[in-house]
């Protein structure tokens, strides 16, 4: 029996307690990869997939919910994956070895995945049309907020040795903390109303959204309705999903595949190795500079949070490939013509512009239109394949990044000047393709969708005859 009543805040951060575990697991192995290197005698391909081990589980992760959308799991997600999450963290800290630390990683990556796939799709659910755009931000607050977690954890933890275990291993078992919250969280968590509406609990979706939209000028009544109406639609099934549908998976994957391959990760993943095979730092203090980047990333996403429901998703995503392209396109250019130690500080400069430009734009507005821009009937699957599309390019640049450094003998220009390339393709790619979602209900951006799908068939019949 699930908690009732309580506040939309505690239900709204609990619920995104999933990217605050997807950002602490995936960052707390930039600052824990170069002890585990030297204490297990990796070369650079062994470390790099340890980090990028952990995308290969989540790509599996986030696939293997497709055939569950989230009117069919419910919240049960959440259980789950902190059971996982439980598991992962636990292995990472006791592991051995290359082959036992890839394993740990693997099962922490079905984890992430799962939540990444379920998580944007639960909040939208909850959320209210004026302001799903801030609670849906959530999600990658939450995803920087763990990553800051972990680069402080990486600090703290450094050089102390606690009850003779070392301190990589401390670094990886930190994550164990969230991962309890997470599953208490998943006892008590409300489901989503889609979800009862499913199931036939009509009653029980009313009180959930009586008390989701009791501090909101939504009528709860209405939204059961229309909920109902879309709920009593024909279920076309994955068929939906090359047909009518179809705009918003070519729309899913390219935002999810953009949002990695502009190179967002491999600042998170590899910045004090950055620092320390770019720049010759000191360990220390690349971690510190990797603090303050963590830092930048979570203050400018609670910028976005404040922003998210004033500005159209695709004026925000316009601007951010806009000054990545710009910083990222500057920093190639000072690597390439200063020396090492004059660029090293513009460097620092540069990508805390970049960070702002993804941080307020690209990172949370990808995960958040995934969860709106998929019908019921396919969101599920909708945001596996979406989420699937994000590993995977997660995986590309995480795991050849540190190949791509060494080729440019160490300098960052060269790998970052790929990165610009792929934030040019944002631009043109938002211009293009992306549809505006600010504003609409769930309900309504269905079906409008059909209604376009409706008037594309006709407009083929009619031009048949």
């Amino acid at each position: 029996m699930r908690a009732r009543h309580l506040s939309t805040f505690f239900i709204f951060v609990f619920g995104a307690l999933g990217g605050l575990l997807f950002g602490f697991d995936t960052g707390i192995i930039s600052g824990a990869s170069s002890l585990i290197e030297s204490n297990f005698h990796l070369n650079i391909e062994q470390t790099g997939f340890i980090t990028s081990s952990v995308l290969i589980g989540s790509s599996i992760g986030a696939l293997s919910i497709g055939p569950y959308p989230i009117a069919l799991v419910g919240n049960g997600y959440c259980y789950y994956s902190s059971i996982l999450f439980l598991i992962g963290s636990g292995l990472s800290m006791v592991s051995v070895g290359f082959i036992s630390m890839i394993t740990a990683r693997i099962i922490l990556g079905f984890a992430v995945g799962s939540a990444s796939a379920l998580t944007p799709a639960y909040l939208a659910e909850l959320a209210d049309a004026p302001h799903r755009g801030s609670l849906g931000t959530m999600f990658q607050l939450m995803i920087t907020l763990g990553i800051l977690l972990a680069y402080v954890s990486n600090l703290g933890f450094l050089g102390h040795n606690l009850l003779g275990i070392r301190d990589w291993r401390w670094m990886l078992g930190s994550a164990l903390i969230p991962a309890a919250l997470l599953f208490i969280g998943s006892l008590i968590l409300p489901e989503s109303p889609r979800y009862l509406v499913e199931k036939g609990q009509i009653d029980e979706a009313r009180d959930v959204l009586h008390d989701l939209r009791k501090n909101t000028d939504e009528d709860p009544d209405k939204e059961l309705s229309d909920i109902q109406k879309v709920a009593n639609q024909p279920k076309g099934g994955i068929h939906e999903l090359f047909t009518f549908a179809r705009p918003a998976v070519i729309v899913a994957i390219g935002l999810m595949l953009l949002q990695q391959l502009v190179g967002i990760n491999s600042v998170i993943y590899f910045l004090p190795q950055v620092f320390i095979k770019g720049f010759g730092f000191a360990e220390g203090s690349a971690i510190w500079i990797s603090v303050g980047i963590g830092i930048v990333n979570f203050v400018c996403t609670l910028l976005a949070y404040q922003i998210m429901d004033k500005f159209n998703r695709r004026t925000i995503l316009l601007f951010g490939s806009i000054v990545m392209t710009i910083s990222i396109g500057i920093l190639a250019v000072l690597n390439f013509t200063l020396s090492v130690k004059a660029a090293a500080v513009p460097t620092m400069i540069l990508i805390a512009f970049y960070i702002f430009g993804f941080a307020v734009s690209w990172g949370p507005i990808c995960w958040l239109m995934i969860g709106e821009i998929f019908p019921l009937n396919v969101r599920g699957i909708g945001n596996s394949i979406g989420s699937a599309a994000n590993w995977i390019g997660n995986f590309i640049v995480s795991q050849f990044f540190l190949v791509l450094l060494s080729m440019f003998h160490n300098n960052v220009g060269g790998p970052f000047a790929v990165f610009g390339f792929f934030s040019i393709v944002s631009i043109f790619f938002v211009i293009y393709m992306v549809p505006e979602t600010r504003g609409k209900t769930l309900e309504e951006i269905e079906m409008e969708m059909r209604r376009k799908d409706a008037s594309k068939q006709e407009a083929t019949v009619n031009s048949a005859k």
